[in-house]
């Protein structure tokens, strides 16, 4: 059984975004869904509750609410903040620990983030398989501030980079989750690394970061003639709020000059507005992005992984076709980081991945999985 389904247009490239296809594993993980809720829900959210469904065919329903201990009866008791949306993928072997459970360990976490115009579905079937390989581990997929559906969780601006660790940080301590591994792809990097710099108390130690297809400092995307994330958001900034029809979209950017490739995965991002599917509008708050993207290149964490914690292991994996432009002192300062963090007590290593552009996950997912499987493979136990 499928741990769950979704569809995309054929192709995800662009910003962050992936393609991906529904996969079925014998034992499957279990898929839980986490929203915005509406004003109207009749339950304070405290604590994570488990509950069987009934068995269908070969697999099992698995179903998760975020509930109190007893139902709201009074207008008095306020709802814990909703932070982000997120999925949860659980391996077959997770047990789950109710929050004054002793008995249970901490279930190991590994936080998957996404880049710029995505979405934490991007990581859906990823996480799935790592599920399905390490099925003693769950894995969180969050949607960052003002992308997916936490677009409608209205954030106090900044929209910085350090925010956006700083929201997710809140909501692992919400979930009472202890996260082990996090994994970051492009503007998804840096929100890792700051998560990792800002907070020494809610990450336990060893903790390993995955930085992929990004540095610490200065962002070299896109080339002569390739798709640049700052034009794509300007230029989609400039549509109409309320579009027509998906194709409407389709052809304007075509029109402009982006690749066939991103103009069909940025259109995925169009909901309907209604039943009857006469309208359309994004399902990201552009004006919001556009201030994360503009903090993704001013952002500068070289200092922080020169100067590791002990027991923070960073991992950085460039793609061997990167749009991510990597600059030889890019590559010369990393490699003297490795040095330096491991006479203290850190880690950082340096990866390629072969056959590959910046979108990993679509470009290569065999070679990606292979590679961070590593992280698991060591806090397997």
């Amino acid at each position: 059984m499928s741990a769950f389904s979704c569809s995309t247009a054929s192709s995800s490239r662009g910003c962050g975004g992936f393609r991906f296809q529904s996969k079925t594993f014998p034992n499957p993980p279990r898929f839980i869904r986490i929203g915005s809720n509406s004003q109207s829900d009749s339950f304070s959210m405290h604590r994570l509750e488990l509950v069987n469904g009934t068995r269908k065919g070969r697999g099992t329903c698995v179903r998760m609410a975020l509930v109190d201990e007893r139902q709201s009866t009074s207008k008095d008791v306020a709802e814990p903040p909703r932070i982000l949306a997120y999925d949860l993928v659980q391996g077959a072997l997770v047990k789950w620990r109710w929050k004054d459970d002793k008995s249970v360990p901490d279930t190991p976490t590994a936080v998957l983030v996404h880049g710029i115009l995505g979405s934490g579905k991007n990581w859906g079937t990823f996480a799935r398989r790592l599920a399905h390989e390490f099925p003693t581990w769950q894995f969180l997929l969050v949607d960052l501030r003002c992308h997916g559906d936490s677009a409608s969780l209205k954030k106090r601006g900044p929209h910085s980079v350090a925010t956006t660790a700083s929201d997710v940080l809140k909501l692992v301590g919400q979930l009472r989750l202890t996260p082990r591994v996090l994994v970051g792809h492009s503007f998804g990097g840096k929100v890792v690394l700051s998560m990792v710099e800002q907070a020494a108390k809610p990450l336990p130690r060893p903790v390993r970061a995955w930085v992929l297809d990004a540095t610490p400092g200065k962002v070299r995307a896109g080339g002569d003639g390739e798709d640049h994330p700052r034009e794509l958001i300007s230029f989609l900034r400039k549509l109409p709020k309320v579009v027509s029809s998906k194709r409407e979209v389709l052809n304007s950017l075509i029109k402009e000059g982006f690749s066939n490739d991103v103009a069909q995965w940025v259109v995925t991002n169009l909901r309907a507005t209604g039943p009857s599917c006469s309208s359309f509008s994004w399902t990201f708050d552009l004006d919001g992005i556009s201030q994360l993207y503009q903090s993704y290149e001013d952002t500068n964490l070289w200092n922080f992984v020169e100067n590791l914690p002990r027991g923070v292991h960073v991992n950085f994996l460039k793609a061997e076709r990167s749009l991510h432009r990597w600059a030889l002192k890019d590559l010369q300062r990393i490699h003297a980081a490795e040095e330096l963090a491991s006479e203290e007590g850190g880690g950082v290593e340096m990866h390629v991945l072969e056959d590959a552009g910046h979108w990993v996950h679509t470009d290569n997912p065999d070679g990606l999985f292979r590679i961070l499987s590593s992280s698991f493979q060591v806090l397997r136990t």
